[in-house]
Order: structure tokens, then C-alpha cells, then sequence
């Protein structure tokens, strides 16, 4: 008859028991009744409650909730003939039972003394500790009890602990794995970005973006945010980037782009309040255009050569993906309308574009103060940046930096912030270059040297 496994709560006795009254359950089966229980002292007002199981199967019905310690004789048969053959004859099978029914309790191992080898054995298999019959006293088995239990305790924080850190570490390679990496090959355009989730120790936030260059030349570039920031918003953004990319490169844009994915937010959001702003950018193969479409997100700021930082126009903006009526987006598209239109931009020969989410221009101006940085609090930022020579990853770094300084400590908001620039005398004389080390011609070979012969003689010798 098998014996029945307790059902084992999610924090034992063992793990909240301080200061309070321990239970201990002792598992032994002397035929000649020689073995007692020495009387157990109170410790710091601690009493010691002592329960007597004669075989497992009565250990599995006294092993309930408030059990701290349990002590079991090695001795003890398994009680089961058929459990016996199939464990053959390992000595600790009984413990070993022990240790399945009651994972989360201490377990002291109790053997004769001439049995050192298979005590010690008894504590790497899992028992907390070991005592011999013949040294058992009162005082030992008391304070041998409270060190199983601390130990049992330390042990199931340290597994926890484990879990917990390797949770962390697969959780944080999914992540990682789930985060954009660009597709500029062959493009001239730099690229750089920075991403701060609002949630702790967490590498995913609500804000996304991405960029790619289709086969044509053009670079589009785009970045979002799904209202929150917590899991659910992450997984949606996420959602969001990866169909944005596919249906870029499968050649879609504009008013068609941005209907579907506004289908795929509808159909993956958990409630009908979720919405997300959105912001592309279609840099054309030369570098000097690009359209600019804007759903309920902050407009990018441009830098061109010599001149300050300024915000892109930003009147001809539609909603946030989300916010329309299911019939309102077909009914416009057929009366040949666009909830988002599309805006030509001269870039120039050299620029530099910063695409951003609101948690860059949310937090406040001053530890103290209710004011938001905002759009215009942004922008002289980073024109004051610029003018310190700041381009690139430390333009970023130190928008941040500086950002969560205002604020007084970190942005509860997820910020995600991206630079592009085009470098045109950068690109002029990297064309010059290698266009002059393909004229250089390459110097040929000289011919090889005559060599005379090894013997003089030879030369002179007529044919035969």
C-alpha cells in the first residue's frame, strides 16, 4: 500500500517559526521500546512539542502544517516489501522517502554510533544534521533541533534566492533578445539609441522602435509607445516593432502601414482604453528628404550644420493608434481621406534627427517643482549640449543623465531616444577615397632575371 503524500504548504512551520513553540516529529520503530524521547528544556521561553509516528505511513498523517523538525531513526524499514526490492539494499531509502514527502522540513538523521559513515552519508544525501542513540540527550536534541531548523530555512531561502536570480537571468536574455537590432547596411546614416524602461530591473518598457533600410535605399525609422509600462505594455510594443518591420519590408507605408497595425493593436490589446503613439520617418535613398507621419507622438527635432536644433513640424498629426472607432478608419480611407498624413521634410546635406518618447519630456524641472521639462525644455537642452561639442552615443548619454537629474532620481515613464545623422562632407571624402584608390594603378611584377647556367661549360657545349 503506497503511503500518501501530504500536501505541502507554500512556507512551512520551519520558515516562520521565530521565537515560537517548535513541533517535532519523531519517526522511530523500537520493538523493544528502549528508545525515549529525552525531555526537551525551554530556550528564550521556546518549547518543543513532541509527536511519535511507529511507521511512514502514520508520519504521513501526523506530518501536517505546524511540523518544525522531524527526527528520523535510520533503522525504520520502509514498510513496504515491494518498495524494498525496488530500492535494493540502500541503507538510506527510508530517508530518502522522508525527504520526499516532506521537501520544505528539516530532517535531523538519528543512527547508532558505529554508523558514523552512514550518518554523514544521511546529511549529503539531505537530512539537516545527524545524532547518534547512545550521546542523546535533552540539551543536544534541543539545540540540535533549532539548528536544523535555521539550517532547513537558510537552505529553502537559498533556493529561492537561485530561482529567483536565474528567473532574473533567462527573463533578461529573452529580453535582450527582443530588443531591435538595425538594418542599415550599405546606408550612409549613423545610428545610435538609448533605452530606459520605467519598471525595475526590467529591460523592456512600453516605448519601442526600430529602423531598416529596404532594398530601394530608403531608411525608415520609427518610434512608439504603448500607454504604461508594465509586462503586458512591453509584449504589445514589442508586438508593434516586429509587425512594423515585416510590413515595411514587405514594401508597405503610409496610410496602409499604419491601418494595420492599428488592426494589430486592436486585436492584441487587453482592453479597448490601451492606445499607442506612433512616429515614422522615410529618409529617401539620397539622405536630403524624408515623410514624416505622426500619430499622437512628439514630433522629432532636427539639427542641421550651423544651425540650432529645432523641432520638425508636427500640425498635420493624427491620432494615436487606437483611439479611432473600428468603422471610423475604413470610412475615411474609402472617402479618400487620412487620419495621418504625410509630411514632406528637406533634411539637407548634413543633419541630425532625434526621435523620442515622452518620457523624455515628462519629468520634472527640479526635484521640487511640478513643472515638466516639456518639448521646449528639451530643445534648449539640447542645443546647450550641442554647443559643448556632445554628438552621437554621449549626445544621448547625457540627455538622459541629465534628464533624470532634473527630475531628482529616476523617471517612473519608460524613455527611449534615437539619433540618426548624415555627415555630408564625411561622405563626400570617404567617396573621394575610394575613388582614388581605385584609379592608383597597382604596380606590376618585374620580369624575372635571366639566370646563367650552373656550369659554363655547358653553355658552350653544341646540341647533340
Amino acid at each position: 500500500m503506497p503511503v500518501p503524500v501530504p500536501q505541502q504548504r507554500a512556507a512551512s512551520a520551519a520558515e516562520t517559526s521565530h521565537g515560537a513553540d517548535l513541533t517535532l516529529l519523531v519517526i522511530e520503530d523500537d520493538p523493544a521500546g528502549t528508545f525515549t524521547v529525552p525531555e526537551l528544556p525551554a530556550t528564550a521561553g521556546t518549547r518543543v512539542r513532541v509527536r511519535t509516528a511507529r511507521n511512514l505511513t502514520e508520519a504521513g498523517r501526523l506530518l501536517t502544517d505546524d511540523v518544525d523538525c522531524i527526527l528520523l531513526d535510520l533503522a525504520l524499514p520502509t514498510g513496504s516489501e515491494a518498495r524494498s526490492a525496488a530500492e535494493g539494499a540502500d541503507e538510506l531509502a527510508t530517508l530518502k522517502h522522508v525527504l520526499r514527502i516532506a521537501p520544505r522540513h528539516a530532517v535531523l538523521a538519528l543512527t547508532a554510533e558505529d554508523d558514523a559513515e552512514l550518518a554523514a552519508e544521511a546529511v549529503r544525501v539531505g537530512a539537516q544534521d545527524y545524532l547518534f542513540r547512545g550521546e542523546l540527550d535533552g540539551r543536544l536534541l534541543s539545540r540540535a533541533i533549532r539548528y536544523a531548523v535555521e539550517r532547513k530555512r537558510a537552505d529553502v531561502a537559498q533556493h529561492q534566492l537561485t530561482e529567483s536570480r536565474l528567473r532574473a537571468q533567462e527573463n533578461a536574455r529573452l529580453e535582450r533578445g527582443l530588443l531591435p537590432t538595425p538594418l542599415l547596411e550599405g546606408s550612409d546614416l549613423r545610428f545610435a539609441a538609448r533605452y530606459r524602461p520605467g519598471r525595475s530591473r526590467a529591460l523592456l518598457g512600453g516605448d519601442f522602435y526600430d529602423t531598416v533600410r529596404t532594398p530601394d535605399g530608403t531608411v525608415h525609422v520609427m518610434i512608439g509607445d504603448v500607454c504604461g509600462h508594465g509586462p503586458d505594455e512591453a509584449a504589445l510594443g514589442v508586438e508593434l516593432r516586429i509587425a512594423w518591420r515585416a510590413l515595411t519590408l514587405a514594401g508597405l507605408c503610409g496610410d496602409e502601414l499604419l491601418s494595420t497595425l492599428q488592426q494589430v493593436l486592436e486585436h492584441e490589446r487587453e482592453s479597448e482604453e490601451i492606445f499607442a503613439t506612433l512616429c515614422t520617418v522615410d529618409i529617401t535613398p539620397d539622405g536630403r528628404r524624408a515623410g514624416l507621419c505622426l500619430a499622437g507622438h512628439p514630433a522629432p527635432l532636427i539639427t542641421r550644420h550651423g544651425r540650432a536644433a529645432h523641432l520638425l513640424p508636427y500640425e498635420d498629426g493624427g491620432p494615436a493608434l487606437g483611439l479611432l472607432p473600428r468603422n471610423a478608419l475604413p470610412q475615411a480611407l474609402r472617402a479618400g481621406g487620412t487620419p495621418w498624413p504625410l509630411r514632406q521634410v528637406d533634411l539637407g546635406g548634413s543633419w541630425s534627427l532625434l526621435m523620442y518618447t515622452d518620457g523624455l519630456i515628462e519629468g520634472r524641472v527640479g526635484p521640487d517643482s511640478t513643472q515638466r521639462l516639456g518639448q521646449d525644455g528639451m530643445v534648449a537642452m539640447i542645443n546647450r549640449q550641442l554647443a559643448q561639442g556632445l554628438t552621437g552615443e554621449d549626445l544621448l548619454e547625457a540627455a538622459v543623465t541629465q534628464v533624470r537629474e532634473l527630475n531628482g532620481g529616476e523617471l517612473t515613464d519608460d524613455v527611449a531616444v534615437l539619433l540618426l545623422d548624415r555627415d555630408q562632407e564625411h561622405i563626400r571624402r570617404r567617396g573621394l577615397n575610394a575613388h582614388r584608390s581605385r584609379s592608383i594603378p597597382r604596380p606590376r611584377p618585374e620580369p624575372a632575371a635571366l639566370t646563367a647556367p650552373a656550369n659554363p661549360a655547358s653553355a658552350q657545349r653544341p646540341p647533340l
